[in-house]
């Protein structure tokens, strides 16, 4: 029998996970907060794809037909979420205003909706400077170099909600316990303070949940929603050999599935294997109830299951090494995967849809055409920028011209990526099993797409025929057929720019001395025009952009996003699971 020892817990943290409430719905109402009080649903092709929590306390739900929303709920107000833009667009600018709040920059999106926001730093800072004889007037400092910027709170309580409900504060100060308790405080007011600024300033409300990792913030989290916010209080770990501390406590009641980072694939093995026999899981695959849940701590508790056993059990191909000891880890609520840094560009820029049925050249060259379109869109949206409109922007009275000529790419994607998603034959009953795998196929991404003074359709045209037709018949050939549920299109392996973002390959001279051009003009007895801008490199000076690349094909099938869990409300990076009633754009 394998060993079933643990690592020590590391609970030297504080991260805050934020999950807008409805958020796609939410960014209607944020335009017309009227919307606030009434059913209001989003649509994508015939179903609803979201809808907000007056309309789900009239009986409407997620992955419902339009037609029989209407039914239910006549009065309810659909709105098209064809263009998924706005909500990027929102996200985004969410994301940014929660991030101006970080000292580290450790500030991570999950999909459109999420954000997890590591606060050690600033938390440890007030925890020095707190005044523990007068906790009811304590001050929060938003600021090191500004002691005024913060906020007044009671250091005496935890703001929001706490688990486990009963949870009674030890009153040591010499206490690690008791420490760890006080910086979760903290974290709590700072987590309140982050969210009303959301509602008052954006207009946006969310849930949040504060823990020491990852993980257990963002299911501690979903305790109270929406409009809520839930600390996971000490112990978390063993202490005078009581195994059943409350991160035990909290997690076992979960069911596998529902754990960050255990996927649909996952969760269906560790079923199968607790039950003995397959799950009875596509019942409820669509939408509702699963049939046959196995808790947390059922499987944690079987005799057999230890990190050798789940290794056998879930490695395969494209499976990381080590996932059984992951997995076990996370089964007992242990979690040590840091906060990724924020980034001045995404790692990749991906569009998707997904159908009821293609199967044509013809109906396939036109999804290449439209998702290529949107691609590009994207890229410009996303990769370029003013010359002066670079993360540490310039400070200026004037307007920066926004024409094509003061336009920069502030990285290049070096990879285009083409994925599908089969549909399975059909079995002998008639029935069609689930899938969930895709196929891809990579290749250089050609330089004529940085161009910025030809059209986008005209780009799009090109890609299609000069790229990915050929890279579609690679993944698809024309003697076997193939009936496609999902094509995804994606540009990845993104090289920065020299430029003036932290996270670039070098420093743009050029614009380091325009800006001290700018700020010395004021004191110059004569003025001069600086010469023309060498800037990045354009397209023209991107011959060797596509170097290095070895593989020029790249065939492999997708495993599951680590960190979109069942049921979440997310469009970006996840699989659709209603592509067999129509489909959605999920990117």
């Amino acid at each position: 029998m394998g060993s079933k020892t643990l690592p020590a817990r590391k609970d030297g943290r504080v991260i805050i996970h934020f999950d807008y409430d409805c958020f796609y719905a939410s960014v209607f109402e944020a335009k017309n907060p009227a919307l606030k009080s009434l059913p209001l649903a989003v649509q994508q092709k015939q179903i609803i794809v979201t809808c907000n929590y007056e309309a789900r306390r009239r009986g409407l739900h997620k992955l419902q037909l339009i037609k029989e929303a209407k039914k239910i709920c006549p009065d309810v107000i659909i709105e098209l979420g064809e263009d998924i833009s706005p909500f990027r667009d929102a996200s985004k600018e969410l994301y940014n205003f929660v991030k101006a709040f970080s000292w580290n920059q450790r500030v991570e999106r999950l999909g459109f909706d999420e954000i997890w926001m590591d606060t050690t730093d600033i938390v440890e800072y007030n925890l020095e400077t707190l005044n523990r004889h007068d906790l009811e007037n304590s001050f929060f400092q938003l600021s090191r170099d500004d002691p005024t910027a913060g906020f007044s709170f009671d250091a005496s309580v935890l703001a929001g909600h706490k688990y486990p409900k009963d949870y009674i504060y030890p009153g040591n100060p010499d206490d690690v316990v008791d420490n760890l308790t006080f910086r979760l405080r903290l974290g709590s007011h700072l987590a309140l303070y982050i969210r009303h600024q959301l509602e008052q300033q954006k207009g946006y409300t969310c849930t949040v949940g504060i823990s020491t990792s990852k993980l257990l913030s963002k299911l501690v989290g979903n305790l109270n929603k929406p409009k809520g916010q839930t600390t996971l209080m000490p112990p978390l770990s063993q202490i005078d050999g009581q195994s059943n501390n409350n991160v035990i406590k909290f997690i076992d009641d979960h069911e596998v599935g529902k754990i960050p980072g255990i996927g649909f694939k996952l969760s269906q093995k560790l079923r199968d294997f607790y039950l003995g026999r397959p799950a009875e899981y596509d019942k409820g695959l669509i939408y509702g109830g699963r049939p046959e849940p196995v808790k947390v701590a059922e499987l944690r508790n079987h005799p057999d299951v230890n990190p050798e056993m789940l290794e056998k059990l879930l490695a395969g191909p494209g499976s990381p090494h080590g996932i059984g000891y992951k997995i076990w880890c996370l089964l007992n609520g242990i979690d040590d995967t840091e906060v990724g840094q924020a980034k001045a560009v995404p790692s990749q820029i991906s569009i998707e849809d997904s159908y009821i049925r293609l199967d044509t050249m013809p109906e396939v060259l036109r999804e290449l055409e439209t998702l290529a379109k949107s691609l590009i869109r994207r890229m410009h949206k996303d990769l370029v920028a003013d010359d002066d409109d670079v993360i540490e922007e310039v400070q200026s009275e004037t307007t920066t011209s926004s024409s094509l000529a003061s336009k920069k790419w502030l990285a290049y994607p070096k990879t285009v990526r083409l994925s599908t998603r089969p549909r399975p034959a059909l079995r002998p009953d008639g029935t069609r099993p689930r899938s969930f795998k895709r196929l891809s196929h990579s290749a250089p991404l050609p330089r004529f797409i940085f161009s910025l003074s030809t059209n986008i359709d005209s780009l799009a045209d090109r890609l299609v025929n000069e790229v990915l037709i050929a890279m579609f018949r690679k993944l698809h050939p024309e003697k076997q057929g193939w009936n496609l549920s999902l094509v995804n299109l994606a540009v990845t392996n993104m090289a920065e720019t020299a430029g003036v973002t932290k996270t670039a390959s070098g420093r743009d001279i050029s614009h380091m001395f325009k800006k001290q051009d700018d700020v010395l003009r004021d004191f110059r007895v004569t003025d001069f025009t600086p010469p023309p801008d060498s800037g990045s490199p354009r397209v023209e000076d991107l011959e060797e952009i596509d170097g290095g690349l070895d593989e020029h094909i790249e065939d492999k099938v997708y495993t599951e996003g680590d960190w979109d869990s069942e049921g979440d409300e997310d469009y970006e990076g996840r699989e659709s699971l209603w592509a067999d009633t129509g489909g959605i754009q999920s990117l």
